[in-house]
């Protein structure tokens, strides 16, 4: 599930360094038990309205990108690593235009406007341009859900709680099988946005949790104060993230069988000038969790090895593909279970 905190690209960043990978641009963490006992904290009665998980995701998708606010966002993982940032986010007609401010870590302040996505890094003086097809809001949906999630998610209502001062419907997303976590979910009950969200494992333990310790929904924030700040690049060297859309059978790759629920979403090619240096990446997605496959030609100067990470919910594994595509390296990142993954590295094939 994403969630449009700078944790998870930073976790990303960590599983690129750890492996050595080339440069990619990339999107988008949770207690352990102690915070379980927010779950506890809940109080039963004044129930949340009785909806499926399609309709509620809906809700949430829709309080994301239709409320104007601003607040401090936190994140936290089982591991103790713990993430904030400022988040400033507006709704003008047709147009979502949002600043993050990171709060921990090295300053990173990270501007979209609809596709349009900027990320300033002060220290390097380098500002990084791209697009996404997705501001990549939480819960990651696209415009019309696709109405299978609820063969592969129940919902549950548990109860109303408070989160940074506003009431909060919350509600639980049991998965049917290992291939995905579970979610609990607190949604501000006028608006629906997500105020609160804990990632759980099949365990039952809580691996990440993301709220915001502040907020203040409607917030006179003005999208043209926005949109100048982000076109202010003067003193900051461009770097242009190009990516090319493809296909994977253009590509020459295939899933020799589906995992299950997990539907492709995109298949973008990366090279330099020469078209040598070539890295694809492919994207998954059941609706809430994502998966991205990047595959890159083996280098024997950098001689990547085999291996395995975890950083809260995200999970990431890098190995060399076997024969007849052992010239090929894959990494799988994400905020799933690293069976997932593994079901994914299996079934990737060559087809030329």
């Amino acid at each position: 599930m994403t969630v449009q905190m700078p944790i998870s690209a930073r976790a990303f960043a960590l599983v690129l360094a750890a492996f050595c990978l080339v440069q990619i641009a990339a999107a988008q963490s949770r207690p352990g038990p102690a915070n379980a006992r927010s779950a506890a904290s809940v109080q039963a009665g004044d129930a949340p309205p009785a909806m499926g998980v399609v309709e509620w995701l809906q809700r949430m998708h829709a309080g994301a990108r239709q409320r104007n606010y601003v607040g401090t966002f936190v994140v936290s993982a089982a591991g103790g690593d713990l993430s904030s940032a400022r988040i400033w986010h507006v709704r003008d007609g047709d147009m979502q235009i949002e600043r993050i401010e990171a709060l921990s870590g090295p300053p990173r302040s990270t501007f979209r406007r609809n596709h349009h996505v900027m990320t300033f890094l002060p220290e390097a003086k380098v500002v990084k341009v791209e697009k996404r097809e997705n501001l990549d809001l939480f819960p990651n949906l696209p415009d019309k859900p696709d109405s299978s999630i609820g063969d592969f998610y129940d919902v549950r209502a548990i109860g109303k709680d408070r989160v940074a001062g506003f009431d909060a419907d919350v509600v639980q997303l049991l998965p049917h099988d290992g291939l995905r976590f579970g979610y609990r979910i607190w949604s501000e009950r006028r608006s629906g946005l997500v105020m609160k969200l804990q990632t759980i494992d099949s365990d039952s333990r809580v691996v990440e949790q993301s709220a915001f310790s502040e907020l203040q929904l409607d917030a006179p924030v003005k999208a043209q104060a926005l949109a100048q700040m982000m076109a202010n690049t003067g003193g900051y060297r461009i770097e242009k993230l190009e990516l090319e859309r493809t296909s994977a059978q253009d590509e020459g790759w295939t899933l020799k069988s589906p995992v299950a629920g997990f539907k492709p979403r995109s298949f973008y090619r990366r090279g330099d000038k020469t078209g040598q240096d070539r890295t694809v990446q492919w994207t998954f997605s059941d609706g809430l969790a994502s998966v991205s496959l990047f595959i890159e030609r083996y280098d024997e100067k950098r001689a990547p090895r085999d291996g395995v990470l975890t950083i809260g919910a995200t999970n990431a594994i890098r190995r060399r593909l076997p024969e007849p595509a052992s010239d090929w390296w894959l990494t799988a990142v994400g905020e799933v279970p690293q069976q997932t993954l593994n079901a994914f590295a299996q079934s990737l094939a060559r087809t030329r």
